[in-house]
């Protein structure tokens, strides 16, 4: 039977900050294990997990040395079949990142490459210098310097997009295309039902590689390119599309409408969903990322509304997000952490959690974690921060401005263990773990389930998304374009009179909006983080600092 979308949500665990079941500092698989009857609770339907296969973990997992075998700091294969067998006993599914851009310069592959084979040497991006001895072309890794570097003692250059340890594969080449299908059926013969595929936008770069005029070009010339959605439907054909039950999802970096519809729609066989970016960029001073601003309301709302509203149109669909690994917490950025914590967390788990497309949850946001409060840039391992705050320096920012840039968007802010209870490491372990955790004297499990309002809004929140086709299947329609403090939407069905008004506010004042068209309409309030009593829909309505109120005409 064909997966209902709508209904699914999504958890996501980084594995080496959620529990570590035998004190070395890391997070492990037998950790998870211990920690299902927790997730059960939440009632969630499926887990993505970040990498765990050997790494040499330059890229937090993301620079994989093999696709098929657990990195022994996690644990073991058995140890991964146990929890994929025990996640099912209470009906929650396993999807796994599928890193298929590149892999490790350890991999055997590469290490094949080097040695000479002239097989595995064209699974890579191999290019001598130009006439003039310069790189073959001019363009930057997205994680600084040349996306170029030399290949073992030979006259020629491998592509690396990213890390210079992750070389670029070439999926111009079958053999690698039917390496990638070969590893997707792997882990499905292994019981995983669902894949999120890393960066997946970029594989289509072209045979002959040329120059760049400016950045924006650059991407252009290896990002949404035709022959992308070609693989994709080849992938999908001989591996995740022979079970419809299989939800997969793709990371699209800097990518549009007309792309990410195609990628999602059914009708197109590629993809269940796409993860798009723009809306989390709107607290970036002129496009900046190192940058200390506050976020734009207008445009967030912009973002959210138009990518709504042009999927919905052309039949793709959306995965829903505010947090991931790659992202500070939400909380810090658009809610008040200080003063309206528990109600900011819960305007903004309603804002995700009743649009339309499928919402994932990150580990511990359902408790409303906020970020670290770290005093000193030697408190962060990313390389990412440590770079930034490097580069901040040298661009004349004083110490204490660039860590505060740092502070505000730093990768590892989200990575720092899940609280559990209120000891030194936050009951992750028993030792030091690899990052440090603040603040879970007054944020943890063990609070939050026995006396806090986040965690059961968000059981709530998924209740609904499984009893409400308004909320799982519904269109989307904008209200109050132009309130520049609520997020207002309708969702409405073709077979049905039924409608779902959502209001939200995103700051810590009162403000009153007026909505006509529903004055006098009777309905009921489905949810609110305040005590609301509606039967019939008001000419006016005052909403409450972080109010969320989600109404049924």
């Amino acid at each position: 039977m064909k997966t209902n979308l709508g209904e699914k949500v999504i958890y996501q665990i980084y594995p080496k900050s959620f529990y570590d079941s035998n004190n070395d500092g890391f997070g492990d698989l037998r950790g998870i294990i211990d920690k299902i009857p927790y997730l059960a609770k939440l009632n969630i339907d499926m887990i993505w997990f970040n990498p765990f296969y050997v790494s040499p973990q330059n890229d937090n997992g993301y620079d994989i040395a093999d696709y098929r075998q657990i990195d022994p700091r996690f644990g073991t294969m058995a140890d991964f079949e146990e929890l994929v067998a025990k996640l099912k006993e209470v009906k929650i599914d396993v999807m796994l990142d599928m890193v298929l851009n590149h892999c490790s310069t350890e991999h055997e592959w590469f290490k094949r490459a080097l040695a000479g084979e002239e097989k595995y040497q064209k699974y890579f991006y191999l290019r001598s210098a130009k006439a003039d001895g310069s790189l073959p072309t001019n363009w930057q890794s997205k994680f600084g310097g040349p996306a170029w570097a030399k290949f073992g003692d030979t006259e020629l250059y491998y592509l690396h997009l990213y890390d210079k340890t992750q070389a670029d594969l070439d999926w111009h080449n079958l053999d690698v295309r039917k390496e990638a299908q070969d590893i997707v059926n792997y882990w499905r013969q292994k019981g995983v039902k669902g894949f999120r595929f890393d960066v997946l936008n970029v594989i289509g770069k072209d045979e002959i590689l040329v120059d760049s005029t400016d950045p924006v070009q650059e991407k252009m010339l290896y990002t949404d390119t035709p022959i992308v959605h070609q693989y994709i439907k080849e992938l999908n054909e001989n591996s995740f599309g022979q079970d419809e039950t299989i939800i997969t999802v793709g990371e699209m970096s800097s990518t549009n409408f007309a792309s990410s519809i195609k990628y999602s729609d059914p009708k197109e066989h590629e993809l269940s969903m796409v993860f798009t970016f723009h809306h989390l960029k709107v607290d970036y001073k002129d496009g900046e990322k190192w940058t200390k601003t506050p976020f734009d309301f207008m445009a967030l709302k912009k973002h959210l509304a138009d990518w709504q509203t042009q999927m919905d149109q052309g039949g793709g669909w959306n995965a829903l997000f505010w947090n991931n690994h790659d992202q500070p917490f939400a909380l810090n950025r658009f809610g008040d952490p200080v003063n309206y914590r528990v109600r900011s967390a819960q305007m903004l788990a309603a804002t995700i959690h009743l649009l339309r497309g499928t919402p994932y949850i990150y580990m511990g946001e359902e408790l409303g974690m906020i970020d670290p409060t770290y005093t000193t840039i030697n408190d962060y391992v990313d390389i990412e921060a440590l770079n930034a705050y490097k580069d901040l320096l040298a661009q004349g920012h004083s110490e204490k401005e660039a860590f505060a840039i740092v502070l505000a968007k730093a990768r590892d802010n989200s990575r720092t263990p899940m609280h559990w209870d209120d000891g030194e490491f936050a009951g992750f372990s028993n030792v030091e773990p690899w990052l440090m955790p603040t603040g879970q004297d007054k944020i943890n499990v063990e609070v939050e389930l026995e006396s806090g309002a986040i965690f059961n809004f968000y059981q709530k929140l998924i209740a609904l998304r499984k009893q409400e086709r308004l909320i799982s299947e519904g269109h989307f329609k904008l209200q109050l374009a132009d309130d520049k403090q609520v997020f207002a939407f309708e969702r409405y069905l073709d077979d049905s009179n039924d409608k779902l008004l959502v209001l939200n506010n995103f700051y810590g004042t009162k403000t009153t909006v007026k909505l006509t068209d529903l004055a006098g309409k009777a309905g009921k309030v489905l949810l609110s983080n305040y005590d609301r009593d509606l039967t019939n829909w008001p000419d006016t309505i005052t909403l409450n600092p972080y109010e969320t109120l989600a109404f049924k005409v």
